[in-house]
């Protein structure tokens, strides 16, 4: 297998023509290498700038999850510093969580950011949706957000090869009249809700606004979680 390091957009380009596979940290793809044999041709992005910043507003998709920091707002970086093992942590990225795992941990902490992904098409790099990525596993080269006002997270304990932990993420985010909304993603299973809702009057709001969503259609132990978080972030930035 030969591995492929581009440093520019236009490099991957040519590897990805060259019919190059995108590894990432290549934690999720190397077992099945094994079994079923090697592509010829892989690519990381280890060298690509776009691909491994690490700022207040944007995240690169080569970054290794160990390497999430507090430059990054609160629901992100407890998101990463809650997946797998410290050697995984070393190793995975960005991207490989995002669009090639099936538990996508980082997805709500993405979802409540708002972060808009740039991906890499055959012709150019262009910004997307989440949804979009997930669905159509773009080759993802960073995530960009603007700073919210408060963020949280909360991952339910889940015993080892059970089902996967129940994830909240939440953030609260400031229109440009000064009014906030409160966005909660709820991972349940392998499924990923994310709602927003007016959140200035308090708690009550937030949660009677989530209440009429798929979000209030939860089992009863989610929607205690999710009680919990609203209460929890808006009682947080009613203090500062």
């Amino acid at each position: 297998m030969l591995l492929c390091l581009p440093t520019t957009v236009s490099e991957v380009q040519e590897c990805m023509a060259e019919g190059a596979v995108p590894i990432g940290g290549a934690t999720l793809v190397w077992a099945g290498w094994q079994r079923d044999g090697f592509p010829a041709l892989a690519m990381s992005l280890r060298d690509l700038p776009e691909a491994t910043v690490v700022e207040p507003e944007a995240l690169g998709a080569a970054v290794v999850l160990h390497r999430i920091d507090d430059r990054v707002p609160e629901v992100l970086r407890r998101a990463a510093g809650t997946v797998g093992t410290g050697a995984v942590r070393r190793t995975a990225t960005v991207g490989g969580n995002i669009v090639g795992s099936s538990l996508r941990c980082l997805l709500p902490a993405a979802l409540v950011l708002d972060a808009r992904p740039t991906v890499l098409g055959p012709d150019r790099a262009y910004e997307t949706d989440l949804a979009e990525v997930v669905a159509k596993r773009h080759l993802l080269l960073g995530l960009r957000w603007r700073t919210p006002t408060a963020s949280g997270y909360r991952k339910e304990p889940a015993e080892a090869g059970g089902p996967p932990p129940l994830v909240v993420a939440t953030a609260v985010h400031a229109d440009d009249e000064g009014r906030h909304h409160l966005r909660v993603a709820v991972r349940d299973g392998y499924e990923v809700l994310s709602e927003t809702a007016p959140c200035d009057e308090g708690a009550d709001q937030a949660l009677g606004a989530l209440e009429r969503t798929d979000i209030g259609a939860l089992h009863s132990a989610a929607r205690d979680v999710v009680r919990a978080q609203v209460a929890d972030i808006l009682d947080s930035l009613s203090d500062r």
